[in-house]
C-alpha cells in the first residue's frame, strides 16, 4: 500500500475517534456515565480533533503538494508521520483516563517537538519558488511555531500564578488563536491556492497576504481582552477584524477570474464540499465583524453554545470542508463511490443541523430564554449523523484501497 494512502486512512481513523468522543459527551448530557469524566473526554476530543485529524491531514497534503517527489519519498517523512501518530494514540488513551496529567502531557509535548521537526523539514525541502501558495505555507509554519510559545508558558503560569490566573488563560488562548487562525487556516488556504496552480493576480494576492498576516496578529487581542480589562485591546481587535474583511475581499477578487474554469473541473460532490467551506469561511468573517459591538463581544465567550458553535464552524466547516474538497478533487477519496457520497451528505447534514441548534440555543440564552425543547436529544441525534458520515467515508476509503491492491496483484 502506498504510504500516503495509509496516512490518509490513519487521519480519518483519528477524525472518527475524535467525533465518537464528541458524541459521547453529548450522550452524557442525557445519560451520565459514571466511568467517564466529562472534562477528561473534552480534552481528548479537542486534542485528537486538532492534532490527530487537522494537523495530520495537513501534514499529508503539504508533503504531497509542496515537497518535490524525490524528497517526499525519503524515509524520514514516513517515520515522522508514524511517530506523530504514536503521540496522537497516546493522547487518545491518556486524556479520557487521566485528563491533563503526566502521560497526556508527555504525549502532547512529544507532538509539539515532532511538529518542530516537520517545520524544519518543510522549510528545508520545499521548493523555493516564491509562488503565492508557497508564501502562505511559509507564514503558516511560522505561526505554528509561534503558537507553541503559549504552551511553553503554561508550566511557569501554573507554578507562579495558578490555573485561574489571566496569564495561564491568555497562554491557552494565544496557542489556540495562532494554531487555528494562523497555522491551520493559512495552510489550508495555501493548499487551496495550489489547486489553482498559482495562476492568480499577484498584486491582489500581495494585498490579501499582507492584510491576512497583520489581521491574524492583531485579532489575538480579542481573547486577551476577556482577561485584561483594557479597551485598547478592543480597538486593536477591531482594526484586525476590519483588515481581515479587506483580506477576504481581495481573496475573492484574486480568484474571481479563475472561478468558472475551476468549477468546471469539479464533480458535484466536490463542488458541494468547497461551497460549504467557502460559506463557512465568510460566515466566520461575518461573526467576527459582530464582535465590534461591545455587548456582543462580551457574550461571545460567556455563552458556551456560541463558543462551541464558532469552534465547529472553523474546524468542521472551513478547515474540514477545504480538506475534503482537496482530497476529492485530487482523487485521494473516490468521488465515484456511492458510499462516499452518502457519507459526505450525512456529515454535512450533521454539521449544518448541529451548528443551527448551537447558535439558536445561544440566541435563546442571549435573550434570556430557557433551553429549546428537546435540545439535547436533537443535538445528539444530529451528532450521530456526523459519526455515521465519517464511518461511511472510512468504509469507502478502505474499499478504494482494497480495489487498488487487488488490481496490482
Amino acid at each position: 500500500m502506498n504510504s500516503q494512502k495509509a496516512w490518509i486512512l490513519c487521519c480519518f481513523f483519528n477524525f472518527l475517534i475524535a467525533c465518537v468522543f464528541g458524541l459521547l459527551m453529548r450522550f452524557m448530557y442525557l445519560f451520565p456515565l459514571d466511568f467517564l469524566n466529562y472534562s477528561f473526554l473534552l480534552h481528548a476530543h479537542s486534542h485528537v480533533a486538532m492534532l490527530g485529524w487537522v494537523y495530520m491531514i495537513v501534514y499529508v497534503l503539504v508533503v504531497h503538494f509542496f515537497i518535490p517527489k524525490e524528497k517526499s519519498h525519503k524515509p524520514i517523512y514516513n517515520r515522522l508521520f508514524w511517530l506523530t501518530e504514536f503521540s496522537v494514540i497516546g493522547m487518545m488513551i491518556a486524556f479520557p483516563i487521566q485528563g491533563y496529567a503526566l502521560f497526556s502531557i508527555v504525549f502532547s509535548t512529544m507532538h509539539i517537538l515532532l511538529s518542530y521537526v516537520f517545520c524544519r523539514l518543510v522549510w528545508k525541502d520545499c521548493l523555493r519558488d516564491k509562488s503565492p501558495s508557497q508564501k502562505l505555507l511559509s507564514v503558516s509554519i511560522l505561526f505554528m511555531v509561534l503558537s507553541t510559545f503559549g504552551v511553553w508558558c503554561l508550566g511557569p503560569a501554573v507554578g507562579t500564578l495558578g490555573k485561574q490566573s489571566a496569564f495561564y488563560q491568555i497562554a491557552i488562548q494565544f496557542f489556540l488563536h495562532f494554531q487555528f487562525n494562523g497555522w491551520f487556516i493559512l495552510a489550508i488556504l495555501a493548499l487551496f491556492l495550489k489547486q489553482f496552480n498559482d495562476k492568480i493576480d499577484e498584486v491582489k494576492f500581495k494585498k490579501f497576504y499582507f492584510l491576512m498576516v497583520v489581521s491574524t496578529l492583531l485579532t489575538v487581542c480579542f481573547p486577551v481582552r476577556w482577561f485584561i480589562g483594557n479597551d485598547i485591546f478592543s480597538y486593536i481587535n477591531a482594526l484586525g477584524v476590519l483588515m481581515q474583511l479587506g483580506a477576504f475581499i481581495y481573496f475573492y477578487k484574486m480568484l474571481q477570474p479563475q472561478i468558472s474554469h475551476f468549477k468546471s473541473t469539479l464533480d458535484k460532490t466536490t463542488k458541494i464540499v468547497y461551497g460549504l467551506a467557502l460559506c463557512s469561511l465568510f460566515l466566520k468573517v461575518g461573526i467576527q465583524l459582530l464582535t465590534l459591538f461591545p455587548n456582543l463581544a462580551e457574550v461571545s465567550h460567556q455563552i458556551r453554545n456560541f463558543v462551541i458553535g464558532f469552534i465547529h464552524l472553523t474546524t468542521l466547516g472551513i478547515i474540514t470542508g477545504f480538506l475534503f474538497g482537496i482530497l476529492l478533487q485530487n482523487k485521494m477519496l473516490s468521488a465515484d463511490s456511492s458510499i462516499l457520497k452518502i457519507g459526505v451528505k450525512c456529515f454535512i447534514s450533521g454539521y449544518i443541523f448541529t451548528e443551527v441548534l448551537l447558535f439558536l440555543q445561544g440566541l435563546f440564552f442571549f435573550f434570556g430564554e430557557e433551553s429549546i425543547p428537546g435540545y439535547f436529544q436533537s443535538i445528539l441525534i444530529f451528532s450521530i449523523l456526523l459519526v455515521l458520515g465519517l464511518v461511511l467515508i472510512v468504509i469507502s476509503k478502505i474499499n478504494f484501497l482494497s480495489c487498488n491492491i487487488s488490481k496490482t496483484l
